[in-house]
């Protein structure tokens, strides 16, 4: 883990707790190419009612059109569900930096075997976001939807 790590987990941490001020949930990303911010943004599902509008995928739309992904890293506070794991797999994302999967163990195991080098912060800043967002009303149910789970 570098500095840079750190200081773009930061910015995707701001757009976590962006989504969270707006009712949604608080997952936040940011695209990085040689040190530069491509993009960056957060869960969408609530607020613009997409399903598919997780935090990579709202950040990687942000990116918009790439002629490669092969040079980028992407952070994400929160470990990636399979649909943003296999589109981090078909852009060619080399590397993923994931704030936590505590609150959701999600797909590091299959990125890894896919050849994504995936580093994980164990971020507390990362883990209290989602702690904030489950003790919510409403918060458990809104999870258990953007996740699929009963």
């Amino acid at each position: 883990m570098t500095e840079d790590d750190s200081r773009f987990m930061a910015m995707a941490l701001e757009e976590a707790e962006k989504s969270l001020a707006d009712g949604g949930l608080p997952i936040g990303a940011v695209l990085v190419r040689g040190g530069e911010v491509v993009a960056s943004g957060h869960n969408q599902r609530v607020q613009e009612g997409d399903p598919i509008a997780h935090g990579e995928m709202d950040c990687l739309r942000k990116a918009g059109r790439q002629k490669t992904y092969r040079d980028t890293t992407l952070y994400t506070t929160l470990s990636p569900c399979m649909m943003c794991s296999g589109t981090i797999l078909q852009f060619g994302i080399p590397r993923v930096v994931v704030g936590e999967a505590e609150n959701f163990v999600g797909d590091i195991p299959f990125l890894e075997s896919r050849g994504v080098s995936v580093t994980l912060m164990d971020d507390a800043g990362c883990k209290d976001v989602m702690h904030r967002f489950l003790a919510q009303p409403g918060g458990q149910a809104l999870w258990h939807e953007d996740i699929m789970e009963d």
